[in-house]
C-alpha cells in the first residue's frame, strides 16, 4: 500500500521574490518602446536617462534572479510505502502500553513524523504510524547510527535519508520513501526513532518536544539507579 503524501504549501512569498525580476523586465521593456515609438529627436539629456534606466532595470533584474536561488521553495514530500499498523511487545503492562500509546499518538499528531519505533533495553516495545512490516516487531542491532546515540547520549538527526550511508540501518524499520530520521535518545538504555516523509522536516521546537517526550518514557520505562533518592 502506497500512502499519497499530503500537498506541499504553497509558498506565500512567491509573488515578492519574483517583484523585481517582473519590475526590471517590465521597465526595460518601456524603456525601449519609449526611444523607438516616442522619441523622433535624441537629446543628450534623454540618453542619459535612458542609461541610467537600462542599468536600474537590470540591477532588478539580477536581484529577481538571485532570490530565485537564495530562498529554496520549501521542501517537498514523497510517498511512503508503508501500511498504517500499530504493534506491541507482548511482554508489556497495561501501564506500559497506555504510556507508549500516549507517546506515540502525540508524537504522530503534533510532529512531522509518520513512523515511531520506541526501543528500550534491547527490545523493541512499539512501532506505530506507516509501518515497513506490520505485524513484524523488528529486531535492532544498535549499528553506527544507534551506538553513536546512546554512547553521546544526544540526538542524532538524519535531515536527508539519500544523502547518508548510515541510512541502510533503518531500512527495516521505516517504510521506504522516507526521507528523513530523528533518532532520540531514552536515558541510556533506549532510543525513540522518528521517520518522516519530507527532508528537514522536523523543526527545533519539535525536537525539543520529541526530547521532552523521550524523558518522559525514560522516567517511566528505566528503572531508577540503585540508592536514587536515598538520604546521604
Amino acid at each position: 500500500m502506497t500512502v499519497e503524501p499530503t500537498p506541499a504549501p504553497r509558498d506565500p512569498n512567491r509573488w515578492l521574490r519574483r517583484l523585481p525580476l517582473v519590475t526590471g523586465l517590465l521597465g526595460s521593456a518601456l524603456l525601449v518602446i519609449n526611444r523607438l515609438a516616442f522619441t523622433p529627436e535624441l537629446l543628450t539629456s534623454q540618453s542619459r536617462s535612458d542609461a541610467l534606466g537600462i542599468l536600474l532595470s537590470a540591477v532588478l533584474i539580477l536581484t529577481g534572479l538571485l532570490w530565485q536561488q537564495i530562498q529554496p521553495l520549501p521542501p517537498q514530500t514523497a510517498p511512503l510505502q508503508g501500511i498504517p499498523g500499530c504493534d506491541w511487545h507482548p511482554d508489556l503492562s497495561e501501564s506500559e502500553k497506555l504510556e507508549l500509546a500516549w507517546a506515540s499518538h502525540t508524537l504522530l499528531s503534533t510532529t512531522a513524523a509518520r513512523t515511531v519505533v520506541i526501543w528500550v533495553g534491547g527490545r523493541t516495545l512499539l512501532q506505530r504510524g506507516l509501518l515497513a512490516n506490520p505485524g513484524q516487531m523488528p529486531s535492532i542491532q544498535p549499528k553506527s547510527v544507534l551506538q553513536r546515540v546512546l554512547q553521546t547520549g544526544r540526538p542524532v538527526y538524519l535531515v536527508d535519508l539519500k544523502l547518508f550511508p548510515a541510512r541502510a540501518e533503518f531500512n527495516d524499520l521505516l517504510p521506504p520513501g522516507s526521507q528523513a530520521v530523528l533518532c532520540q535518545p531514552i536515558g541510556q538504555k533506549g532510543c525513540l526513532i522518528l521517520g518522516s516523509d519530507t527532508p528537514r522536516s522536523f523543526s527545533r521546537q519539535e525536537q525539543t518536544w520529541i526530547a521532552a517526550i523521550a524523558d518522559k518514557l525514560a522516567a517511566t520505562l528505566l528503572p531508577s539507579p540503585p540508592g536514587r533518592g536515598a538520604g546521604g
